[in-house]
């Protein structure tokens, strides 16, 4: 009885890590978005000064003080970053033209058991053009996923978010 007592009680944990779904590494975002081009890497350590204009500027908290980044000759840039869906990360990819605005959205990882809607095509195209100062807020600026809502909300602040660190960080625009 013992034993089948620790199965069961292991049974949650074992089975929680089975709706991760990784759909593109970093290297594969790479190529995808920016085909045929050299990105040198860039990451940076944001300041206290850095972090607090960030969230300032997009009313989103900083999570992580290291920014992964990946630079063009032309000055557009690939930041990858996770965001918290309802209970786990979900990490993206966000690809920037050398103005600043978003050229592409690709979700990496997804974690969450239900709320993936964030990876359709059309959704994701929402972004498309955004530029730092954009609300992108949900039910507004950008449509809501039935079943996803709070991965989709996330997903948009998390662009904000980026968008805001891309102006204050890198270049500003």
């Amino acid at each position: 009885m013992r034993c089948r007592f620790v199965l069961l009680a292991a049974a949650p944990v074992l089975a929680s890590p089975a709706w991760a779904t990784t759909f593109m590494t970093v290297d594969q975002a790479r190529a995808a978005l920016f085909p045929g081009v050299a990105l040198v890497r860039d990451d940076r350590v944001l300041t206290d000064a850095q972090a607090a204009a960030i969230s300032a500027r997009s009313g989103v908290s900083v999570h992580s003080r290291t920014v992964h980044s990946w630079r063009a000759p032309d000055g557009a840039r690939l930041i990858v970053d996770q965001v918290l869906g309802k209970h786990e990360n979900i990490t993206l990819a966000l690809a920037l033209d050398p103005a600043g605005a978003v050229r592409a959205l690709e979700i990496l990882d997804y974690r969450e058991s239900y709320g993936g809607q964030v990876r359709d095509p059309a959704w994701r195209a929402q972004f498309t053009g955004k530029r730092d100062g954009a609300p992108l807020a949900l039910g507004q600026d950008i449509r809501n996923n039935s079943g996803g809502t709070l991965s989709a909300r996330h997903v948009a602040d998390g662009v904000r978010r980026l968008l805001a660190t891309d102006r204050i960080v890198f270049a500003p625009h």
